[in-house]
């Protein structure tokens, strides 16, 4: 992977798949060079590290006349945080944040090397192009704009790049809450990733305000046995046992649960398709989002999915021990019973490991915030609606809500009706429109002028 530097983002241009030049917005330009750093994450602390990346986005923080600090909570895993002064002093910081890392990304089932920040078809290309490095690069631009007019922003802002968002943050966001929280004084909001993109809904098009996120569970499961040759009669076998639990899990069909947020979002959905939503499924409202439903209907149940398995060493011996890890993630609140049931379900003869656990959110619907977010949507899309929806996965918001701070995600990003946005998170092929960019870059300047 060929490094950048902040000199590489004075390139105007990119050479798309076709031919032609394309000239790229600097907002574009950012988000390219930081695909490619490769700040792949494997989770258990098994990762490239985010050094280079947070260099150079201290870099570009410094040109902006900012003074960053950074700090590593291991080597190579590096946090990077500035401050902004606001316009006017009376109202609380608000840290605008964005994660480094990225998931891991094979190459052999990309259409394109997924760490060169390739651009074809009017889309950027790469790992991190929707998680998070478009968002990175937005605010960036976005804070970049209105230092160069000379103007502050509403209030003052805390801007901070975390380390290990993908493996819950300890290396990042939550070492930085625990050993540095004196950088985030004074902040009693935050917005950050995976919500503010677009979808259409009954010909409406809506923007999907993340105001809550579910809890986060990730657990292993450890089954015991006898090891013995393949070719014995052994009853006592630690795959057999852990795939039978495995299966129990996986197969739990979770009972719908509406929390606050996904009642307020299901009847905004009835109202844009006309209907009445106490005579629609729940299910059925959330498909009518379209690719959006992959998100949203995971947020109206809990989810238990299975995601490894580790067992044995070769072919004609029968391991004593097998092992799987499952991600589970309840409604606010619901941890302790989901656990309970999970360990019914896998029997006493199961041993259960809590591997990472953190909280769920649910942050207010409606306020100053929320209309700001609205107003500068319709600056831009004055026919939009805007809906609240409570996040199936997580963000490092839930480390700052430990320091007292609500937390929401607004990467706006108006995207065209067919593009299966959700799918692009820790997949294959992860893109981004470029005009997208530019409409965040602009939204998120106007939000924080205002708010």
């Amino acid at each position: 992977m060929a490094e950048t530097t902040p000199t590489d983002a004075r390139t105007p241009s990119a050479q798309p798949a076709g031919g032609a030049e394309v000239e790229l917005d600097e907002t574009a330009i950012i988000a390219r060079d930081l695909i490619r750093f490769d700040t792949t994450n494997h989770g258990e602390g098994r990762a490239n590290g985010e050094r280079e990346a947070a260099e150079y986005v201290e870099a570009r923080l410094r040109a902006m006349g900012l003074d960053p600090v950074m700090h590593e909570s291991a080597p190579r895993r590096a946090n990077v945080v500035a401050r902004i002064p606001g316009a006017d002093p009376a109202k609380p910081a608000l840290v605008l944040h964005g994660h480094l890392d990225v998931v891991p990304a094979d190459p052999r089932n990309w259409s394109v090397d997924p760490f060169a920040g390739e651009v074809r078809d009017g889309m950027l290309w790469g790992r991190g192009a929707v998680d998070m490095k478009d968002m990175d690069a937005m605010i960036l631009t976005a804070v970049g704009d209105i230092l160069a007019e000379g103007r502050l922003p509403e209030r003052e802002l805390v801007v901070a790049f975390f380390a290990d968002e993908e493996a819950g943050g300890i290396y990042g966001a939550s070492w930085m809450v625990d050993e540095h929280p004196e950088l985030f004084a004074g902040a009693t909001e935050a917005i950050s990733e995976v919500g503010g993109y677009s979808i259409t809904v009954g010909g409406t098009r809506a923007y999907l305000l993340q105001t809550g996120e579910k809890s986060l569970v990730w657990i292993r499961l450890v089954a015991h046995g006898r090891a013995a040759h393949g070719s014995r009669l052994v009853r006592d076998n630690a795959v057999t046992r852990l795939a039978e639990a495995i299966a129990r899990i996986g197969r739990r069909e979770w009972p719908v649960k509406l929390t606050g947020t996904t009642r307020e979002l299901l009847a905004a959905i009835a109202d844009a398709l006309g209907v009445d939503p106490e005579q629609v499924a729940p299910d059925e409202l959330a498909l009518a989002t379209g690719s959006a439903s992959g998100f949203i209907t995971a947020t109206l149940r809990t989810t238990s999915n299975p995601t490894l398995l580790d067992a044995g060493y070769k072919h004609n011996v029968i391991p004593d021990r097998a092992e799987a890890l499952v991600d589970i993630r309840t409604l606010p609140g619901e941890e302790d019973a989901v656990l309970a049931e999970v360990r019914e379900l896998i029997g006493p003869d199961i041993e259960i490991q809590i591997v990472h656990q953190d909280v769920g959110l649910e942050a207010p619907t409606h306020g100053p915030l929320v209309d700001a977010v609205t107003t500068a949507l319709h600056a831009h899309d004055p026919e939009a609606r805007v809906f609240p929806y409570l996040l199936s996965g997580g963000t490092d918001n839930k480390s700052l809500s430990r320091l007292g701070i609500s937390g929401y995600g607004f990467a706006p990003l108006r995207l065209p009706e067919g593009l299966d946005f959700p799918a692009m998170f820790h997949g294959v092929d992860e893109r981004v429109p470029l005009d997208a960019l530019v409409f965040g870059r602009r939204v998120l300047r106007d939000l924080l002028l205002a708010y």
